[in-house]
């Protein structure tokens, strides 16, 4: 473990914009997860695995590829895809030769809920996350997290 006195330690400015960071992305879960809750009963994250399976050709993933788009561990996915599928929103089967491999399928309930969820949704991150922000400062904004996305992903 390194000397403290060798710690690279955050500017003024560079503390100000992390906290900033931290506490915006923390509110902002917060409130979409809060919306979705109340609205439609579920939370952000089963909402963003029912979206991705939506978007997905047939509507259906390898359970390793939906751990991969929604940036999740494959147990915490098992985990929320095991209350979907109790809800009736996924479908898991077997596919193919190799039955080690799992499919979670959008059922029509799942699309039907994310459907009716969608609105609301769109609503909150719009006001929170679009509104305040000219389409100059989005763009750019955008640019920046597509760089710290890329960062990130190599991490995993």
């Amino acid at each position: 473990m390194g000397d403290m006195t060798d710690t690279p330690w955050l500017d003024a400015d560079e503390q100000e914009t992390w906290r900033a960071f931290l506490w915006t992305s923390r509110l902002l879960n917060e409130a979409l997860d809060r919306q979705l809750q109340r609205d439609s009963g579920m939370p952000h994250a089963y909402y963003m695995i029912l979206a991705m399976l939506s978007e997905s050709p047939g509507r259906a993933r390898t359970m390793s590829e939906l751990a991969e788009l929604v940036h999740s561990s494959p147990s915490r996915l098992s985990h929320a895809v095991n209350r979907l599928e109790d809800a009736g929103w996924v479908r898991r089967s077997k596919q193919g030769a190799d039955r080690r491999t799992t499919i979670a399928e959008l059922t029509d309930e799942g699309f039907t809920a994310l459907a009716k969820a969608a609105p609301g949704h769109v609503t909150e991150v719009r006001r929170h996350l679009f509104d305040p922000l000219t389409r100059e400062q989005m763009l750019e904004f955008r640019a920046t997290l597509h760089t710290l996305l890329s960062t990130l992903d190599s991490c995993f």
